[in-house]
This record gives structure tokens, sequence and C-alpha cells, in this order.
């Protein structure tokens, strides 16, 4: 299969594999706040479209919480249901997906290997942005928090569309890792989404190998997760488990056929159909909560 072929057919998976899941959630009823049965049209839902998002997500290294935050924000759960549920799921499938891409060998993330230390850099920084981002999220109306997950989006689209358009790299250098790190997991932990952008974006940008690139984010989102949700279970009385399961189970099973896409797509494609989705949903997600 030609590399162009494979590009959009992951596309297309993916896309219908979303669209399947509005279609199954559309018969559901939208939640408002509340939990979700898991035995559902509504679970069946969450969790085709976790697949498809997971599926872009662990092929480059983005898109993720980015397109599925606003998405679930659309079907009518809150803020704080959808941002910890996501960083749980993501904790489950960014180690499983740096796992599968090392066996794939699409990286070398053995121990005092650069990339395994890059990965190392990224989830430690990722500690006082994520727990400063939490604390700030609870503790915000949910017009802003709705208005930051908005305006997140929107940039975070237009940075993708404007990183595939520059074609120069940067020296690499630690301390520009480091800033990435920090910011990205604040993102992360205000909103569910933004990390995968701001750190693969990064990383192409300082000279690391695409591949490379796109399984020690998986590995440093997986961790830098971990820190997320143990705040939000610190902060949180009840926690959103009915739909976090879902999402979980829905992104887990796209990790094998991420590791193996890697391999044959070619990335460019794929990320300028991120970039103007991500785009449109940060739009519509403003529209949603200013004027729709």
């Amino acid at each position: 299969m030609k590399k162009g072929t494979a590009t959009w057919l992951l596309f297309v998976v993916a896309f219908m594999a979303v669209v399947a899941g509005h279609a199954a959630a559309s018969k559901g009823e939208v939640p408002q706040g509340r939990t979700i049965e898991l035995v559902s049209w509504l679970a069946l839902g969450v969790l085709l479209i976790a697949f498809g998002c997971e599926l872009v997500d662990s092929t480059l290294g983005m898109g993720y919480g980015t397109t599925l935050t606003p998405v679930l924000l659309l079907f009518g759960f809150t803020p704080l249901q959808v941002v910890p549920a996501v960083l749980l799921s993501e904790l489950v499938t960014g180690i499983s997906a740096a796992f599968a891409h090392h066996r794939a060998r699409n990286v070398d993330l053995r121990p005092g290997t650069r990339p395994f230390k890059v990965a190392m850099v990224l989830a430690a920084c990722s500690v006082v942005g994520t727990v400063v981002a939490v604390l700030i999220a609870i503790n915000i109306p949910r017009i802003i928090l709705k208005t930051w997950i908005g305006v997140l989006v929107l940039a975070v689209g237009i940075l993708i569309l404007v990183q595939v358009m520059r074609q120069a790299l940067v020296r690499f250098s630690w301390a520009k890792v480091m800033a990435v790190g920090t910011l990205a997991s604040f993102n992360k932990g205000m909103s569910g989404g933004g990390y995968g952008p701001l750190v693969c974006g990064g990383q192409l940008l300082s000279g690391i190998e695409s591949k490379n690139a796109i399984a020690i984010t998986s590995l440093a989102e997986g961790l830098t997760c971990v820190v997320g949700v143990t705040a939000y279970l610190l902060t949180k009385e009840i926690f959103p488990w009915r739909l976090a399961l879902p999402l979980a189970a829905g992104a887990l099973a796209s990790v094998p056929l991420s590791a193996l896409a890697v391999k044959k797509i070619k990335a460019k494609p794929l990320t300028i159909a991120i970039g103007v989705l991500t785009t449109f949903l940060g739009i519509f997600t403003l529209l949603k909560t200013y004027v729709l």
C-alpha cells in the first residue's frame, strides 16, 4: 500500500469512527452534567469517538484531547467531567502507545537513550504546570473554563497549520524542551487537550525525528496525566468514572493499529486535516458558549 493511500485510509477510518460515535451518542440522552450508563448508545458513541481520536493521536502525537474535549462539551458534558476523564484515558493510552511504538521499532525508549531522557524531562516539567492548572480549573466559573478551552483549541489549531507551513528546524535545546513541557502540561490540566501539538511540534522544531517525537509525546503525556488524575482525585468529591471507562476502552483499542500506521503513512496531509478540524472545533465551542 502506498504511503499516501495509507494516510487517507487512516483518516477515513478515524473519521468514520467519530461519525458513527456521534450517531450512536445522539440516540442516548445528553447527560447535562450527569453520569451515563455504561451499556447505552451514549457510552458506545463515546467509545467510538475515543477510538477515532486516539487513532490519530497515537499516529501523529496530537489530536486526542484537543479534538475530543470540545466534542464531549458539545454533547452536554461539563468541563469538570470531561477534563479528568480525558486525562485518565490518556494516562492508560499514552503509556501503552509508547510501549507499542518501542515494540514496533519506531523509537528506542530504553533507559539512557536520548528519547527516554527527553520524555522524562518533559514529564518532570509537567508536575508544576499540571498541578497549578488543576487548582485553577476547579476554582473558576464554568463559562471562563469553557472560554479558555475554546480559545486554546482555536489557538492550537492555528498553531498546527502554521507549523505545517514552516520547514526550518532549530538546534536542540534542553531549556526549550522544559519550557514546552511546562506550558503544554498547564494547558493539559486546564482543558484536557493542547499537550500533544505543543510537545510534538516543539520537538520537531528542535530537530528530533518525527517518529521519535510521536513516541516521546505519548510517553510524556501518559506520565503527565498521572499528575493530573491524582490532583483531580484529591480535589474532586466524585470522579467521572462512567465517562472515563468508555473513553479509555475506545482509545486503548486503537493503539496497536497506530503503531503499525506510523511505519507507513505520511504525516503532513493528516496533520493539515487535524489543524483544520481543531480550528473549527475551537470556533464552534466559543460560538456555543456565547451565541448558540
